[in-house]
């Protein structure tokens, strides 16, 4: 809990100090709990929708297909920001007149070819709050890999992307994930590997604590 001495934070202004077509950068002016002006630098969307909160959705898309083990469907492809390869989830920006659950169907079907039933959404959660306002909703599939149209998928890809699926089994996810970056010239987004870290932690023993001597 603040102590009541302490100003409350807030915005005083924001200056766009570069635009492109897809993103901005701003000068954010703020006040500090101390009640001190101070600035920051971020960086926006220029493609948010008005009104709207949340500027993307990525699936998480399970493949469960019998006598398989069930696999998580990831895409592989270059990130020039990154200069590399980057395995991440299946994921795009939401249109106009869209919903989370439309916009990760959608996205789904175009990235990997596969098309599912939404079983979950997460609320908008943000990204990297230090850097930018960019916003997200998970949006969970379950995906009958014995149907017919899950059995050999095409992608819809648009001009320009490039995209190789991978699937994963659950199971072996962050040991699979870790031999990939152990082999090089491949970048993990981290909500990947914090997905898989938190399936290993799920289904490891609890850590035994020491018995304390008195």
């Amino acid at each position: 809990m603040e102590p009541s001495n302490q100003t409350c934070q807030t915005i005083v202004k924001e200056e766009v100090l570069m635009k492109g077509k897809w993103a901005q950068l701003l000068q954010t002016t703020y006040i500090d709990p101390t009640g001190k002006t101070r600035v920051w630098e971020t960086v926006k969307r220029t493609t948010r929708k008005p009104n709207s909160k949340c500027d993307g959705v990525a699936v998480l898309a399970v493949l469960k297909k019998t006598l398989h083990y069930d696999c998580l469907i990831m895409v592989k492809q270059f990130r020039p920001p990154m200069g590399c390869y980057c395995l991440e989830l299946p994921a795009g920006l939401i249109d106009d007149g869209e919903t989370a659950e439309g916009a990760a169907l959608r996205e789904l079907q175009e990235e990997t070819g596969y098309t599912g039933e939404v079983s979950s959404i997460t609320p908008v959660v943000c990204l990297d709050p230090g850097l930018t306002n960019c916003t997200m909703q998970y949006v969970s599939v379950n995906i009958n890999g014995d149907d017919s149209h899950n059995i050999k998928p095409k992608q819809q890809l648009d001009d320009g992307e490039f995209v190789e699926v991978i699937l994963i089994p659950l199971n072996e996810l962050r040991k699979k994930i870790d031999e990939m970056l152990q082999a090089g010239n491949i970048m993990v987004d981290a909500r990947v590997y914090i997905y898989a870290l938190g399936l290993t932690h799920a289904t490891s023993k609890p850590d035994v604590l020491p018995v304390l001597k008195a």
